[in-house]
C-alpha cells in the first residue's frame, strides 16, 4: 500500500471513530429548552435565527441546549425558571416554551408554562 493510500485510510478511520465518540457522548444527553444563556444555545432559537449561538436572551424558551439526561427539568435557574425536555414538548406537538422570547418573536407553536 502506498503512503497516500495509507494516509487516506488512516484519515477515514479517524473520522469514523471521531463520529462514534461524539454519538456516544451525546447519547447520555437530552435537548432542554429554556436553559441556555444568550448566545450559548446548541440550536433552535426560533424564527429569524439560524442555529447554535443565536439565542438573543438568557433562558429563551425556543432555544435548547444539550444537558445530561434526567437533569433538564430539575436544573436550578434564576427566578424559579426551569427547562422543558424536547421529548415532553414533542409529545404535545410544541417546539419550545413561551418564555423570555425576544421582543416581536411569535409564540405560535410554543407551550405556556407556569413558574
Amino acid at each position: 500500500m502506498s503512503k497516500s493510500n495509507t494516509l487516506i485510510l488512516a484519515t477515514a478511520i479517524a473520522t469514523a471513530l471521531s463520529g462514534l465518540a461524539h454519538t456516544a457522548a451525546a447519547a447520555g444527553d437530552e435537548k432542554c429548552f429554556g436553559v441556555a444563556l444568550a448566545g450559548k444555545n446548541d440550536c433552535a432559537a426560533g424564527p429569524g435565527t439560524t442555529c447554535a449561538g443565536t439565542s438573543k436572551v438568557d433562558y429563551q424558551g425556543n432555544a435548547w441546549s444539550l444537558v445530561p439526561a434526567g437533569t433538564c427539568e430539575t436544573m436550578e435557574l434564576p427566578d424559579g425558571r426551569h427547562g422543558v425536555t424536547a421529548a415532553k414538548l414533542e409529545a404535545e406537538g410544541k417546539f419550545g416554551i413561551d418564555r423570555d422570547l425576544p421582543e416581536g418573536t411569535s409564540n405560535d407553536g410554543l407551550m405556556m408554562i407556569s413558574m
